[in-house]
């Protein structure tokens, strides 16, 4: 399975593309970030965005996007514009028929490191641990790119069982029949 893990922000957005299977050691395919300066307009800043998530759709092909749940922040600004980024890589991916799967943040350190409230040092310290990598991706938003793609590869084959689950047992469950109204059966 290859993943490639999406940091969304407007400024800094990180990419990272994963490839292996739960159980089995893992491989960073490729790493980086995708930049738009702070101070250029809002629609240049996200077609930057876009262009950059789709050359790494085009160069790394994977089969799936990772992206990081956009949770409620105190700055209204930066939750704005991480929503905004989150949504262009959910777009670049559908539009390519790429399934995509959102992440929390805890839910991303909790697989990575054992536990939801990691620092970035330790999910950094952990991603370069998984991966074998000689050091920490810098700057943190690629290595929380790799930890996204991290935690798909392990909890999609579980989070794919609990769904063909539900869905066979909603197939079979039996219907009841509706009351006419103003009848109680």
């Amino acid at each position: 399975m290859r993943v490639l893990g999406v940091d969304p922000g407007l400024t800094r957005c990180g990419v990272g593309v994963v490839e292996g299977v739960a159980g089995r050691p893992l491989t960073m395919v490729g790493v980086g970030v995708v930049r738009t300066p702070a101070d250029a307009d809002l629609g240049h800043r996200l077609v930057a965005v876009e262009q950059g998530i789709e050359q790494w759709l085009d160069e790394h092909r994977p089969q799936y996007v990772a992206v990081e749940r956009v949770f409620s922040q105190h700055n209204v600004r930066t939750v704005m514009g991480t929503a905004q980024a989150s949504a262009v890589a959910i777009l670049c991916a559908s539009r390519r028929g790429i399934p995509v799967a959102l992440h929390t943040p805890s839910e991303v350190k909790a697989a990575v490191t054992g536990s939801g409230r990691a620092d970035k040092a330790q999910v950094g310290a952990m991603v370069t641990r998984l991966l074998r990598l000689a050091a920490p991706p810098k700057p943190a938003d690629a290595a929380d790119a790799l930890a996204l793609a991290i935690c798909h590869i392990w909890r999609a084959p579980a989070q794919n069982r609990l769904q063909r689950a539900v869905a066979l047992h909603s197939s079979r469950a039996p219907r009841t029949p509706h009351a006419p109204k103003g009848r109680t059966p």
